[in-house]
């Protein structure tokens, strides 16, 4: 498989985990595609990425066989989905914590399992550590495990689908996370929520637009 891009990792990321987590929402419009990259939650970093960069991302995975967008019967609306797990024969242990590397970065093996488990029920870490190991143990691997930062007690992993990693800018990376995470006020975090909402609603809505698009096409 061809090395992805930072912009068609996010997207593919964002599209497996709504299929994992909103199946009724799922395949998604290129809007809706748009609001689940830029979500403020359940992210880092966190992206404003325009729909028309979102499009040419999608259309990046379409050429590399990773995904599809098809017109579905009764919408107007194109709608995208991915064929990774299918494509590589994940079991979905395996796509939830792989889903969780692409749409958040490097994480140790506890934080997969709290990340992940809303994804797929982890009640073990010895589970993420057998599954973390047969997605490094393939040729070529998906995953890889970052050397120790100076400071952490547990080293973190990373997927591989952008090439080898370089470990000094995750470290950076990593510091930056952090120092956002001790700096936000009360307020930050309602803000963070307001906005995560918003979101929501702007898909709520879309669906809606969708379902009534469903129901005219039937007179027409």
């Amino acid at each position: 498989m061809k090395e992805l891009s930072a912009m068609e990792v996010r997207v593919l990321g964002s599209l497996m985990e709504k299929e994992l987590t909103t199946p009724e929402q799922y395949p998604l419009t290129l809007n809706a595609l748009t609001n689940a990259c830029n979500q403020k939650s359940n992210r880092f970093p966190v992206v404003t990425y325009e729909t028309s960069e979102v499009k040419a991302a999608v259309e990046g995975l379409c050429a590399k066989t990773l995904a599809i967008g098809s017109d579905i019967p009764g919408s107007r609306v194109r709608k995208y989905r991915h064929f990774f797990t299918d494509r590589f024969k994940l079991v979905p242990e395996e796509a939830a914590i792989l889903c969780e590397l692409l749409i958040r970065g490097p994480q140790t093996v506890g934080e997969l399992r709290t990340h992940a488990s809303r994804m797929h029920p982890f009640t073990e870490l010895s589970t993420i550590d057998k599954h973390l190991d047969d997605l490094m143990d393939v040729s070529p691997p998906w995953v890889c495990l970052l050397p120790k930062q100076p400071g952490k007690k547990e080293q973190r992993y990373m997927h591989l689908l952008m090439g080898p990693p370089d470990p000094a800018e995750w470290a950076v990376a990593e510091e930056e996370k952090g120092a956002t995470a001790g700096s936000g006020s009360s307020l930050q975090t309602r803000v963070t929520q307001l906005e995560a909402e918003i979101i929501g609603l702007r898909q709520d809505v879309q669906r809606l637009q969708e379902t009534f698009e469903q129901f005219r096409s039937q007179f027409e």
